[in-house]
């Protein structure tokens, strides 16, 4: 059974002048453990689908499912549990908490779970030192760099072992290096965790690190542009930890 299943998904939004077709019968499925790449310019719709398979927003017409469930249909409560425990979303800005330590805000679904402040700190800091912030712990915003930033906010993505991770430009803030550092961690997560991971970026190198890949363009799935048919898996890394 796929993590997440999409079909024939509808968003469209009333413009000035004409309707904006911003998902237009998009359909695709995510199963444990397998990476699967959007590529597309701005505006094509990448984010919106993510949104969209969060339960942020909810679309025109289709079906998007979550395992057996449907997320369409879910109560305000069970929506709120599945974003919380079931998914980890690594936005394109990081909206940590200002004034508050890294390690606290890696924690902030943790302690929203009545998690003790300690014991969710205990449990952010590995992931802090995944994403190379081990010396950062106390650092608040303020004194981060933007990659920084957006690390963090990957690791409180992370930090309770969601089933599902939606990554809408997680390198966009990030060097090269840095940024395959990230695609390499998230197909390190997807192995051992068997974590589903739908990932819309303009990153080129993300290819290298996933199993399929996808172009969005006017809100519709096309073939790679790169030439990657829809159907022909791109094997990942075997040696990520060399990274």
């Amino acid at each position: 059974m796929s993590t997440l299943e999409l079909q024939r998904v509808v968003k469209h939004y009333q413009g000035p002048s004409e309707v904006v077709r911003a998902i237009d019968g998009v359909s695709l499925a995510v199963a444990p453990g397998e990476i699967l790449a959007l590529f597309g310019p701005s505006g094509s719709g990448k984010s919106t689908l993510l949104m969209l398979a969060a339960g942020l927003l909810l679309p025109d017409a289709g079906m998007i499912r979550f395992g057996d469930r449907d997320v369409t249909s879910l109560s305000d409560g069970e929506l709120t549990d599945y974003q919380r425990h079931d998914i980890g979303f690594i936005y394109q800005s990081s909206h940590l908490m200002s004034g508050v330590p890294a390690v606290e805000n890696a924690a902030i679904k943790l302690l929203a779970d009545r998690v003790p402040l300690k014991r969710a700190c205990r449990m952010a800091v590995p992931w802090l030192e995944r994403v190379g912030l081990g010396r950062r712990l106390r650092h608040t915003p303020e004194q981060l760099s933007g990659g920084e930033r957006q690390r963090v906010a990957m690791a409180r993505a992370l930090v309770n072992r969601p089933r599902l991770i939606l990554a809408d430009e997680p390198t966009g803030n990030l060097d090269t290096q840095r940024g395959r550092e990230v695609l390499a961690l998230l197909a390190e997560l997807a192995r051992e965790q068997e974590t589903a991971i739908l990932l819309a970026t303009h990153d080129r190198q993300a290819a290298e690190f996933t199993d399929r890949l996808y172009t969005l363009r006017d809100g519709r799935l096309l073939p790679d542009v790169e030439g990657t048919s829809l159907d022909q898996p791109v094997p990942r890394l075997s040696r990520v930890a060399d990274v």
